[in-house]
């Protein structure tokens, strides 16, 4: 048995469908009762209360780690879900960890994610940590203000990541937890190119078939509406991320095509693919 958390998400409700085509036995693990693929048990429990996760584990061997944001609030124990995790017999980790905990290790989060590695490290479980940068997926923000406006609304529309794919991420994990021989291994991963979001514009407005157009928000503009659904410390190494990047965070990693074999989709993919959103 594979448990999967976050298994209603952009990355796990991949990692659950490519499980379960690929013939396991999965247990999808989120907060709220929902739709899963046909033959996979699906248990509601927050992962802030590590107890809560005691039925999901009950005979499983692997387990996919997603943190949720409860698990970086004040008094959370992330730590306790790998020591339930491992007394349930669990003996294989994957935890979906993030590529700041190495280009800016001294955040409040980072620091906190990268005590949470250390601890899957130390588990005794083997275990594989995966570090995405920024998620394609983000462009769903937009996606209202496309739908009743053809407009995106962003800062630093010239400044740009390689973003990637949750699906791929999915399928990485995916592998991870298939294969042996990916114990031990950190993989950070990203999309095929950088991506400013001017052009991730551009490439919404190909999937739509019509015109969109970017208006470009101050830094300022841009925390006020983001800190609607985020810390605002969050929000701010968010935009230090996006107004300036390191070196580190633009370079284009060849991990998921080292894992998938294939190179990983771009965002022109991700926007064909998920286009409905933008109607």
């Amino acid at each position: 048995m594979i448990v999967v958390t976050g298994a209603t998400g952009n990355v796990g409700r991949p990692l659950t469908e490519a499980l379960a085509k690929a013939g396991q036995q999965v247990t999808a693990v989120s907060r709220h009762a929902a739709e899963v693929p046909e033959g996979v048990r699906h248990v509601v429990a927050d992962l802030a209360e590590p107890a809560g996760l005691e039925p999901a584990l009950a005979g499983a061997k692997a387990l996919f780690l997603l943190l949720s944001g409860d698990l970086h609030a004040v008094g959370a124990d992330p730590a306790g879900v790998i020591a339930r995790a491992t007394a349930a017999g669990v003996r294989k980790v994957v935890l979906l960890s993030t590529l700041g905990v190495a280009t800016r290790p001294f955040g409040t989060t980072r620091v906190a994610m990268r005590a949470l590695e250390d601890a899957v490290r130390e588990s005794g479980s083997d275990w594989t940590i995966l570090r995405p940068g920024g998620f394609a997926s983000n462009a769903l923000w937009w996606a209202e203000s496309v739908r009743t406006q053809r407009v995106v609304a962003a800062p630093f529309g010239d400044t740009g990541v390689p973003v990637i794919d949750p699906a791929d991420i999915g399928e990485v994990a995916a592998a991870c937890l298939l294969d042996d021989r990916h114990t031990g291994e950190v993989y950070e991963l990203t999309g095929p190119a950088v991506i400013t979001p001017r052009g991730q514009t551009e490439a919404i407005a190909a999937a739509l078939g019509s015109p969109v157009r970017f208006h470009e928000l101050t830094r300022a503009e841009a925390k006020a509406g983001m800190t609607r659904s985020m810390p605002g410390e969050l929000a701010d190494d968010t935009l230090d991320i996006l107004g300036s990047p390191s070196p580190a965070e633009l370079r284009v990693s060849p991990d998921v095509e080292r894992v998938l074999g294939r190179a990983p989709r771009s965002f022109a993919d991700w926007a064909a693919h998920n286009v409905g959103a933008f109607r």
